[in-house]
């Protein structure tokens, strides 16, 4: 049914519920027309230039009847076998809490890894938990079949099994403003033993590691890239290549001034996004709750982007 395998076991699913749905449509679309090019030529007005009442039948009403019912719990139980599967999977699943904020996503594992890609073990259950930080995002996997809104001031939660290794598109699917078309990433399916290991090779979830790395990696998580670039490109927001010790115009207060990018104006711009506005960009940067050790990082990170 689909143009790519399905790689999950709900996919699976949910494609055999789509084919054998599809056969019986059409199914029933061959034998109705079949019905009624045969009685147009059997009826046909050369035949009985007189119309001629037809009396209904008691049997065939009620089988047609009996009949379309039937087909129609079949879909229904299909589909609802499927849904449940999504929906109310298995107890003992991994828990992940998916974040969705404009325009990226960030995903965080019950030992404490974060990545703003979803990381898999393949064959392990998977409960996912969507949280959105600001307008209503959707959270789309075309190969694994899965696709589940994420809704600010709710958690909604999807499962699924991914069966096969690979990386797979991530998208969002729900228009959440002018960086929707970039509010993608990828789902990597790996094996059990490279699952247990990613993240680690800098000292592990918790473990020290410079402050330069750590900064890029909260970039990263934090979703930071949705809005802001590394290369010097502008995107929503202005790039952070180049910045550190630059004089910028911004808007505070209403008012127009001069300011020189240092670690107290990165500490005031993720602490409070709306103070101090650089000109041309919107205020629409959310507030990250990065604690002061955490910005340290994030600002040590910029100053090595040159």
């Amino acid at each position: 049914m689909f143009f790519t395998e399905a790689a999950s076991a709900i996919g699976k699913q949910s494609d055999d519920m789509s084919l054998i749905i599809t056969i019986i449509c059409v199914a029933l679309f061959c034998v109705i027309i079949a019905l009624m090019l045969y009685f147009a030529f059997r009826y046909r007005s050369s035949r009985h230039p007189e119309a001629a009442a037809i009396h209904g039948s008691l049997v065939l009403e009620t089988g047609w009847t009996i009949g379309a019912v039937v087909i129609v719990l079949v879909m229904f139980a299909l589909g609802l076998g499927a849904y449940a599967s999504v929906k109310h999977g298995a107890s003992g699943a991994y828990e992940i809490k998916a974040r969705a904020r404009m325009w990226s996503w960030s995903f965080e594992y019950p030992d404490g890894r974060q990545s703003n890609e979803l990381k898999l073990a393949v064959g392990r259950p998977v409960k996912l938990s969507l949280i959105s930080d600001d307008v209503i995002h959707s959270f789309y996997v075309p190969a694994f079949r899965v696709k589940q809104d994420a809704v600010p001031g709710a958690i909604n939660t999807i499962w699924f099994t991914p069966d096969r290794t690979g990386t797979y598109d991530l998208f969002c699917t729900e228009y959440c403003g002018l960086g929707h078309s970039r509010m993608q990433t990828e789902a990597v399916v790996m094996s059990e033993e490279e699952f247990s290991g990613w993240g680690f090779e800098d000292g592990g979830a918790g473990a020290p590691v410079g402050l330069v790395a750590r900064g890029e990696s909260l970039v990263d998580s934090k979703g930071c890239a949705g809005c802001h670039t590394v290369d010097g490109s502008a995107r929503i927001g202005p790039s952070l290549k180049s910045i550190f010790g630059h004089r910028v115009v911004v808007s505070t207060g209403g008012e127009k001034m001069e300011l020189i990018i240092d670690e107290e104006y990165i500490k005031r711009s993720i602490k409070d996004p709306g103070a101090d506005v650089v000109e041309g960009f919107p205020a629409i940067m959310p507030v990250l709750g990065l604690t002061d050790e955490e910005i340290e990082a994030v600002s040590a990170y910029i100053k090595t982007l040159r």
